[in-house]
């Protein structure tokens, strides 16, 4: 991997830091699906400015966005862009992308500890409608004829509280199946047709961790921490079974960003899942941070929103330097801009929350030959890029 320095002034000066002398503590709240890399950032971001800590919970989607909703935290997680409805119930929300991953269909099959399986859409819907009850099922055995699969139940594993991973998920299987989108449909709570549920990525995690013969979605990161193999999923080309990766899920993001929206516009049907390319893995997706153009709306603290602007321009530049360590995309310097024309909206009594720093910034670091690199290297090594 190729890592440019592109220097910030190429985007703009950077927001002036947090004053030193004011201790804050930004509450926030929503998707679990990038917890691990907000864990992180929280981390590294409280070892630059020990006077700012982050309170982050992982509590889903659906939570954040209620919370959101109801102005008692500083800012939001969320993997599903605002419904119109969440919209009109939160006016002036600037979507502002952290991030990009990859849901993966983990599974527990004893004897087989290696990620691989092959799955095509139809055959995943098939076992989350309950239709596929074996692994031995034929449609299975079939994609894999050099695995002898198992006589047993599979013990599907789904989300019991509203989430991001859900909606991405379940957004994909509405594209690969028909019956899931007349049956079940789109969301990021779902009535589901079969199995057992656990809250967060880390109790879906954990469900099939411990239970043999399970199968379950969770984001890449959580695969990777639990050591949990992952399934290699056709693409929607129908051309190749893809494991999700670096390159993979750079490759389904390639080309997104002329056609992304700003930050306070609307981003409801936005989306690259399913995206075309030989490559490309078909469950990636963006992840988002929403916060208020009007920062009044949950604080009225004048440290608190500055120190706020500050925190989130550097996990969008800066701080993207620790993505590819949890196994998520870096954003492009063309999503960078967005979020950074979007910070630019936000207002604090009645004037811009962005007061730019005389100091210039560091050279922001970006992964930038991901996409070169996984069209020369025919392996899906997520370490590769």
């Amino acid at each position: 991997m190729t890592i440019l320095l592109i220097p910030a002034s190429a985007f703009a000066a950077s927001p002036v830091e947090p004053d030193p002398s004011a201790d804050v503590q930004i509450d926030a709240a929503g998707a679990s699906f990038p917890f691990p890399l907000i864990d992180l950032w929280r981390v590294e971001y409280g070892k630059l400015y020990p006077n700012v800590q982050l309170n982050y919970q992982s509590i889903g989607s659906g939570g954040g966005v209620k919370n959101h909703i109801s102005e008692t935290i500083v800012f939001a997680a969320s993997d599903a862009p605002l419904k119109p409805t969440e919209s009109e119930a939160a006016p002036n929300t600037l979507h502002i992308p952290e991030a990009i991953g990859a849901v993966t269909i983990a599974y527990n099959l004893p004897g087989m500890s290696e990620s691989g399986l092959k799955l095509t859409g139809e055959v995943i819907a098939d076992i989350f409608l309950g239709k596929i009850t074996k692994f031995n099922d034929p449609a299975i055995q079939n994609l894999n004829p050099e695995v002898s699969l198992p006589d047993e139940d599979i013990v599907v594993a789904h989300r019991s509280d509203g989430a991001g991973t859900t909606f991405v998920f379940v957004s994909y299987l509405a594209k690969v199946s028909q019956e899931w989108d007349e049956k079940v449909g789109v969301g990021k709570s779902v009535e589901w047709p079969a199995g057992i549920g656990g809250k967060g990525n880390e109790g879906v995690a954990n469900v099939v961790k411990t239970t043999p013969y399970s199968i379950g979605y969770i984001e890449l990161a959580y695969a990777f921490q639990n050591d949990i193999p992952y399934a290699a999923v056709e693409n929607a080309d129908g051309t190749n079974f893809v494991l999700p990766s670096m390159q993979s899920i750079a490759a389904a993001s390639a080309g997104a960003a002329p056609s992304l929206p700003q930050a306070h516009e609307s981003w409801y049907g936005i989306s690259i899942i399913n995206a075309p390319g030989d490559d490309s893995y078909p469950i990636s997706t963006f992840t988002y941070l929403l916060v208020y153009e009007n920062l009044n709306n949950v604080t009225n603290d004048p440290d608190t929103a500055q120190a706020l602007v500050h925190m989130i321009y550097w996990m969008i530049t800066d701080g993207q330097k620790f993505n590819e360590s949890l196994h998520y995309v870096p954003i492009a310097p063309e999503v960078q801009k967005i979020g950074i024309d979007g910070l630019k909206r936000v207002q604090f009594n009645g004037e811009s929350a962005w007061i730019e720093s005389d100091t210039p910034s560091y050279a922001q670091p970006i992964v930038t030959d991901c996409l070169d690199s996984y069209r020369s290297n025919s392996s899906h090594n997520s370490n590769h890029c």
